[in-house]
């Protein structure tokens, strides 16, 4: 992964991405399918923060509040 100079954007692969969420949820879960259950849930917050050009930067959404 490569951070540009603005700050904001990260150059990475779909793969590279899932690998370091995934690591991250395997470390605070409590079994394998709870892990994959945050995976989805973070990179789906994360993909649909992207499609609406970064709007979603600000407080996070009811999404994230689901998993504590």
């Amino acid at each position: 992964m490569k951070k540009n100079h603005h700050g904001r954007r990260i150059d990475t692969t779909l793969g590279e991405l899932i690998a370091a969420i995934s690591d991250v949820a395997f470390e605070y879960s409590s079994d394998t399918k709870d892990a994959y259950h945050l995976t989805r849930l973070v990179l789906a917050e994360i993909l649909r923060d992207a499609s609406r050009g970064g709007e979603g930067a600000g407080p996070r959404s009811s999404t994230t509040q689901q998993l504590h």
